[in-house]
């Protein structure tokens, strides 16, 4: 029962350890810069449902071009206001430069404003569903301590007790040795 319990535990942590892992990497690409111009946005509000879901991460790149039915995110990106990811519903030409008419999926209409070529962040590659809650989460000081303070007590707790096992086998050993002697 002891090693059923304790192959829980360990398959539990670990997975744990991984999903805390892959948020902070996360977390570190969508704030440094990736080679190619690749970013990962949280997608905070459901009008790209059902193709994207509330709380899923986007994962974009700039493209030469763009076309009808591409999922952009474009705007301004600050603390306040989040990025747009929409998909483009029309391509118009402005002086020879594109002009993009979008619209969230979930949405009866389309966006009132129209994007400019040098607005546009980038294409969607893919998308993460769920992976946004956690991100936002990590972003806070109450998720930052359980995505990094957590992950170490756990380590922290395993490696004490495999020292604990080593020095209960050198007692036994040392037991045992002087029972022979």
């Amino acid at each position: 029962m002891k090693k059923v319990i304790d192959t829980i535990y360990k398959i539990l942590s670990y997975a744990f350890l991984a999903v805390a892992l892959f948020i902070v990497l996360v977390l570190i690409s969508s704030a440094l810069p990736i080679p190619g111009g690749i970013k990962a946005f949280v997608v905070q509000s459901g009008s790209m449902e059902p193709a994207i879901k509330t709380g899923s991460v986007v994962v974009v790149r700039p493209a030469s071009s763009y076309q009808v039915g591409d999922i952009i995110t474009f705007g301004p990106f600050s603390k306040v206001k989040p990025p747009t990811t929409h998909r483009i519903v029309e391509v118009k030409n402005d002086s020879g430069r594109p002009v993009y008419l979008t619209k969230g999926d979930a949405n009866n209409n389309q966006d009132m404003r129209e994007v400019r070529g040098r607005d546009v962040i980038g294409k969607t590659l893919f998308s993460m569903p769920y992976v946004g809650y956690g991100v936002a989460a990590a972003k806070k000081p109450i998720g930052f301590a359980v995505l990094v303070i957590l992950p170490a007590l756990i380590l922290m707790y395993d490696e004490g007790k495999k020292v604990w096992q080593e020095i209960a086998k050198l007692r036994n050993k040392k037991k045992a040795e002087t029972k022979i002697v």
